[in-house]
């Protein structure tokens, strides 16, 4: 798997939008040339643990107030992922370093494929996908405001001559690296796709398209309110119990397995 060309550096500058950030006990995850300062918390030995990768411009520190208790509640564990360069971690946002970070992160973790619920919001939608792809068995994935067209997404903030190549070798290499169809295509495991029709950033035909990739069970819920970086907030009242109700019935698959 080639990914040199999405490590280049006008891509890390325009596309990633690192904040640094702390918070006490960090959990490091040892990347080689990056040290991830992750956030792990266990509350359950039996229970299936919740990976939640976040989105641009965020990190793990504005989660802290929100998904602990929440997956205390439900009985989940939870692991906060920090891409490099975020938060407390070292390295530099690298599109490609930032995909083999993923097995980096669940390989440390040490759950179990079955045990293991996978979360990505936004930009993180990219590192969930990339997780499911990996690691097939997983007991379900979230995607929260994803992205089904990455070359899209890049070709906002990028030109192929600036960064040394051609439109169509730009595009095999997204095919090779980010190919959500055929990450989706190879994963029979349940979904939950999350997205409002307003969203601003991620428009909403990303949502429906990633669910329609999908080959197992599968939901779909488009918010009518609230936009890309409030979906949350202003739906919480719904948002909170469907995933909530989605690793519930799906941690039966981690316990039974």
């Amino acid at each position: 798997m080639n990914t040199d060309l999405l490590n280049h550096q006008l891509i890390s500058e325009r596309y990633f939008f690192p904040l640094r950030g702390s918070f006490p006990d960090p959990y490091w995850v040892d990347c080689g040339d990056a040290q991830l300062a992750c956030s792990y918390h266990q509350f359950n030995e039996q229970g299936p643990t919740l990976l939640h990768f976040h989105g641009n411009g965020e990190i793990v520190d504005d989660w802290l107030n929100i998904f602990p208790a929440f997956c205390q509640q439900v009985g989940c564990n939870l692991l906060l992922a920090e891409y490099r360069g975020y938060g407390q971690s070292t390295g530099t946002p690298q599109l490609g370093k930032m995909l083999a970070d993923v097995s980096c992160i669940v390989k440390q973790l040490g759950v179990a494929e079955e045990k293991l619920i996978v979360f990505g919001r936004s930009v993180g939608s990219i590192f969930a996908l990339e997780a499911i792809y990996r690691f097939p068995h997983v007991a379900g994935l979230i995607i929260e405001s994803g992205i089904a067209d990455v070359l899209e997404r890049l070709l906002l903030r990028i030109t192929p001559r600036e960064v040394g190549t051609t439109m169509e070798h730009l595009q095999q290499v997204v095919n090779e690296n980010l190919n959500h169809q055929q990450k989706l295509g190879s994963y029979v495991g349940p979904l939950l796709v999350l997205h409002t029709q307003n969203d601003g950033i991620v428009a909403v035909e990303h949502g429906k398209q990633l669910y329609n990739w999908a080959m197992g069970e599968k939901e779909l819920r488009i918010f009518d309110h609230g936009n890309h970086n409030d979906i949350m907030l202003v739906n919480a009242q719904e948002y909170f119990p469907l995933v909530a109700n989605f690793i519930r019935k799906n941690q039966k698959i981690g316990l039974d397995s």
